[in-house]
């Protein structure tokens, strides 16, 4: 397996779960702990790898009382920046946990956590809406999570065949 091949498997399986013992993926990819410790630190030094995270079902934490939404955000591009130089700016406000250059209708997808409802209203109204080269938004709230980075989040049932109807 040539390096780039072992970096793509390495995080395919960091994906699926980041908390996979080094030893575990050795075994599974075929190399050394040594060679998997040693490709995650090289790919973490290069920023490949820039962090880790959990997925939490929020049905199932302790309440922290926040509110999520998706902000869709049409931007007028600048001349030189394009849409770089307002997604940057948008990402840097605490209350933005994620954008993305999005297709369609509008230009930046945002995800926003507030403390309510209004606390998301107000940044929209106040924060979002008077950033230059910000032209429309529309705000989706989150009301509930099937699926969070590939994981379903639903307890696991008894398998039962999916029944078809002629």
């Amino acid at each position: 397996m040539n390096s780039t091949d072992t970096r793509q498997a390495l995080l395919r399986l960091l994906r699926h779960n980041a908390r996979m013992p080094s030893t575990e993926m050795a075994a599974r990819l075929e190399l050394t702990r040594e060679q998997v410790d040693d490709a995650i630190a090289a790919m973490e030094a290069e920023g490949i790898i820039m962090g880790y995270s959990a997925i939490i079902d929020e049905d199932k934490a302790p309440s922290n009382g926040t509110v999520r939404a998706i902000i869709e955000v049409e931007v007028q591009p600048e001349r030189d920046g394009g849409f770089d130089n307002v997604a940057m700016a948008l990402a840097r406000f605490p209350e933005v946990h994620a954008v993305h250059l999005v297709s369609g209708r509008y230009d930046l997808r945002l995800e926003v956590v507030g403390q309510s409802l209004q606390d998301v209203a107000r940044f929209v109204a106040s924060k979002l809406a008077s950033q230059d080269g910000v032209k429309a938004t529309a705000t989706h709230f989150i009301l509930k999570k099937y699926k969070e980075a590939g994981v379903e989040l639903r307890e696991e049932g008894p398998y039962e065949r999916l029944k078809i109807v002629p």
